[in-house]
């Protein structure tokens, strides 16, 4: 036992003073990780955050703006929409008073020709009328100096006057 006792002691005292120097080589070592190592490294890690904060911040901020100039361009988009309704709907009409004004255009030459027609039939009517007189008088003047040139009885007067109708009638 007094070997164990000695070595125990030995240990004892041995073991003591390693553990201060342990200790005190593992505090220094503590304090130089934190001077050397830690704070550099919670400053890396305070950077990271602050980094992947902005970067969401800026994310964000984008995605608001994307909506923002997604639906400006929906009213734009709307708005153009309803300005080539408009166009059409005033070609529409348009088009349909140019064809109005055309059916109106061509009603009105319609009726002016057919008056023009109707006032030359008109004319080539009276004309007409007036050359059968003037060929009546000159029939009947013709007759007449014929009768009066031979006197004839009246059956002959009649076959006279027959007679010089086919002619005037061959004639036209």
């Amino acid at each position: 036992m007094f070997t164990n006792g000695l070595v125990l002691g030995a240990v004892m005292n041995f073991a003591g003073g390693d553990v201060i120097v342990q200790l005190l080589s593992f505090l220094l070592l503590l304090w130089a990780i934190k001077k050397f190592a830690w704070g550099p490294l919670m400053k890396m890690m305070k950077d990271r955050e602050e980094f992947v904060a902005n970067e969401i911040d800026n994310a964000e901020k984008s995605r608001q703006e994307a909506a923002k100039l997604l639906e400006e361009q929906r009213v734009l988009l709307k708005e153009a929409r309803n300005d080539a309704q408009e166009l059409i709907d005033r070609a529409k009409q348009q088009a349909d008073a140019q064809r109005e004004t055309i059916i109106d255009d061509a009603r009105k030459d319609a009726e002016r020709i057919k008056n023009s027609a109707l006032v030359e039939i008109e004319q080539q009517k009276e004309k007409a009328v007036a050359t059968i007189r003037d060929q009546v008088t000159s029939l009947s003047v013709l007759i007449a100096s014929k009768v009066i040139e031979k006197e004839l009885n009246e059956q002959d007067q009649e076959k006279l006057i027959h007679d010089y109708i086919q002619e005037v009638g061959e004639k036209r």
